[in-house]
């Protein structure tokens, strides 16, 4: 029975993920779509692109960003289903059944394992072909050439070699009005230039030119000199009635060739970036010998000395050759014929080594790119396993479904994740850091985040309870929370007023007796501070007495009390004497000069409010004594 109740308790669990999985999967693959369309909408607008280019665009696009969107969907997905849970108090009697959360989480774990692979077997084997043919796609989609709508007023330049004005259009005829040619498709010093009343603009049957025909107008033509020392080239002017031409443009849309793309990382599975690599590295050594071969052979080249210099060399015993002294030995004109020569070899030899190191760098970056490729299509398949273990505990301590919390915080999570991710890749790719190190960056940062908040949210701590951190920064800055007491509707117990106002008096004679024994105005011992580790528990005492009153005063009828009882403030219990109870934390902090004397005055400042705070207690007592003793007793 038990173990049908854990299968029932596991489909229920995988039902709840996997239908908000879907939404925000489809959610986050379409926003990363309009994003990657946003990027090359200015170049693919007005080009006429038929449905079936459009839709295979959107389906190899698709199909890339898929990798993308598994990480983002899970995170979203598992801290929405999370946080309905605890929003729904279903994950909180899971846990009063004796059900850990690693129990519950258990299922949708081994689901992200899944989608995991799944983002690896995307990334591997179906990313870089569709990787390929979008990219071909794209570069085709580019240098397809636009539909031909001249506008008015405007000089049209989309049809190479050709510059168009026009001062008007019928858009129901298509004749152009008052229409300015510039023709330059035989370079800028055999320029053309038609003017004409009308013209009208068609496409021929096959697609490959435009028809222009054109009605009374001239033409200008510049014709080419005889000599070229001329300083005035003749022209040709014309005027024509009607006039007809052809001119070249291909409205088709044709696929180029995408071996271009066969050096990009990006589209290869790891079987082929490791051959790649292997060759490239092979290449690059390779050239590296042959480059050493031939400086060796040239710039370091040993030279060779006579056999009566070598018996000098050797008689001389000289082990190194001053070339300072050699140097100064010189006439003037030999040394400035030396300078000159040194300062030409040297450009020469800096300019040799530029172009060799540029053949190398460009073999580097390569190999680092691929490199980094490689390691890319496991993280992000491991990027599907850690946001779940971010989202999941997430989502059982914010205990918030529905798309508002979650949201904001997925979202901010993963433009974490993706300011370090291409960051660190970025600086790994330019060599300044290890290629490895830079690719799993993210996942080092954010994999050991996962295993603490799941740690921590399996063993309930407190480290995730808001109202912990609401009293620590109320502590900090003297916040408090005010009172909020109302008449109840139903009263069982009616307060005992005659002990309570027993009980008020001898809560005035405590807040005067602590007033008067401490002097709270003045400023604290620095020294007892920081090294007096006694508990002060006369406020605590006076502070649980008032709240039993408040507690049994707030079943009373009369609203003058119960607006009364909102007067009495929430005390600090410890703030009046120190940072904490830990004294060897205490006399660091003291020893620190400058946080001690920030902490030394905000404990003063603690002292004060505690003095107000007693003089309050004891009006807001003797104001209900008053009110009880005259209207109620009586």
């Amino acid at each position: 029975m038990g173990i049908l109740r854990i299968k029932k308790l596991d489909i229920f669990v995988l039902k709840s993920f996997t239908l908000l999985f879907a939404g925000t999967f489809f959610i986050c693959l379409f926003i990363f779509m309009m994003q990657f369309l946003w990027k090359y909408v200015d170049e693919l607008v007005g080009k006429g692109l038929e449905l079936n280019v459009l839709a295979q665009f959107f389906i190899l696009s698709a199909l890339t960003l898929i990798p993308l969107s598994l990480p983002l969907a899970i995170l979203l997905a598992a801290l929405m289903t999370f946080g309905n849970f605890g929003e729904r108090y279903e994950l909180l009697s899971m846990k009063a059944a004796g059900i850990p959360l690693l129990r519950i989480m258990r299922p949708l774990a081994f689901l992200c394992i899944i989608l995991g692979f799944t983002s690896f077997y995307f990334q591997n084997v179906i990313g870089p072909k569709a990787q390929k043919e979008l990219w071909t796609l794209l570069v085709s989609m580019k240098q397809k050439s636009p539909e031909v709508d001249i506008p008015e007023r405007v000089f049209y330049s989309d049809i190479e070699g050709y510059n168009i004005y026009v001062n008007k259009k019928d858009r129901d005829t298509g004749i152009l009005k008052d229409v300015l040619i510039y023709n330059f498709s035989d370079g800028f010093e055999n320029a053309r230039i038609i003017w004409a009343e009308e013209g009208k603009l068609e496409l021929t049957a096959d697609k490959k030119h435009l028809y222009l025909h054109l009605y009374n107008g001239e033409l200008f033509e510049n014709l080419k000199s005889q000599n070229i020392d001329s300083k005035n080239v003749p022209y040709r002017r014309e005027t024509f009635t009607e006039k007809h031409t052809l001119i070249d443009f291909d409205a088709e849309f044709n696929m180029v060739d995408g071996s271009f793309l066969n050096r990009r990382s990006d589209i290869k599975n790891m079987m082929e970036i490791t051959a790649t690599i292997d060759s490239l590295t092979a290449y690059t050594d390779s050239v590296g010998r042959a480059m050493h071969n031939e400086i060796m052979s040239t710039t370091y080249k040993t030279t060779d000395l006579s056999k009566s210099d070598s018996i000098k060399i050797k008689e001389e015993n000289l082990t190194y050759i001053n070339t300072d002294s050699l140097y100064r030995s010189l006439s003037s004109d030999d040394k400035l014929k030396t300078l000159t020569s040194t300062e030409r070899r040297m450009s020469s030899l800096s300019s040799d080594w530029s172009m060799k190191s540029f053949v190398t760098q460009d073999n580097d970056k390569s190999i680092r790119s691929h490199r980094s490729d490689w390691h890319k299509k496991i993280t992000l398949s491991f990027a599907c396993v850690f946001f779940f273990f971010i989202g999941a505990p997430l989502g059982a301590i914010i205990r918030k479904g529905g798309l508002g919390m979650p949201v904001v915080i997925s979202v901010l999570i993963f433009i974490l994740y993706y300011i370090i991710d291409s960051g660190a890749t970025r600086v790994a790719k330019s060599g300044e850091m290890n290629i490895i190190l830079g690719t799993w960056m993210s996942s080092l940062v954010l994999a050991p985040m996962g295993i603490f908040l799941t740690y921590k949210s399996n063993k309930d701590s407190v480290v995730f309870n808001i109202d912990v951190y609401k009293a620590f920064f109320r502590k900090i800055f003297g916040l408090r929370q005010s009172r909020h007491i109302f008449r109840k509707e139903v009263i069982i117990y009616s307060p005992d007023y005659q002990k309570v106002c027993e009980k008020l008096d001898n809560i005035c004679q405590e807040c005067e007796n602590y007033s008067n024994t401490h002097k709270l105005l003045g400023p604290p011992n620095y020294y007892k501070v920081f090294t007096n580790h006694t508990h002060d528990d006369h406020i605590k005492e006076i502070s649980q007495e008032i709240e039993n009153v408040v507690e049994e005063l707030s079943n009373s009828k009369d609203a003058i009390i119960l607006n009364n009882l909102n007067n009495y403030p929430f005390l600090f219990i410890k703030a009046h004497k120190s940072v904490s109870d830990k004294i060897w934390l205490n006399l660091i902090l003291g020893i620190i000069v400058p946080a001690g004397i920030v902490i030394w005055l905000n404990i003063w400042k603690h002292r004060v409010i505690l003095d107000k705070d007693l003089k309050t207690i004891i009006k807001t007592s003797r104001d209900i004594q008053e009110r009880i003793k005259t209207n109620i007793i009586q």
